[in-house]
């Protein structure tokens, strides 16, 4: 089995900036992928941006130039720095680790107010 353990959410301003981090636990093979979604008010869950253990990236739309995520594989820890806010990234935020299947965290809540 593998925990996963979020921090870094909270309230910010629009414009304003936060760094989600997530640390995995327990069962973690290498190779694996790990990253982040997001669920908003009264939407449905979407990808944020994912990183292989290689160091490849992948990001939505919405996000790319505003968000960077990195990991440190030592740490099996993964980050998400997000810059210039806007109320519309407001959102629970989960984080995710795929490997002999998928594992999420418990979220970590996102405000940006306007």
């Amino acid at each position: 089995q593998v925990q996963l353990v979020e921090s870094g959410g909270g309230l910010v301003q629009a414009g304003g900036s936060l760094r989600l981090s997530c640390a995995a636990s327990g069962s973690i093979f290498s190779g694996n992928v790990m990253g982040w979604h997001r669920q908003g008010p009264g939407k449905q869950r979407e990808l944020v941006a994912l990183i292989r253990s290689g160091g490849t990236t992948n990001y939505a739309d919405s996000v790319k130039g505003r968000c960077t995520i990195s990991r440190d594989n030592a740490k099996n820890t993964v980050y998400l720095q997000m810059n210039s806010l806007k109320s519309e990234d407001t959102a629970v935020y989960y984080c995710f680790l795929d490997g002999r299947g998928r594992s999420w965290g418990q979220g970590t809540q996102v405000t940006v107010s306007s």
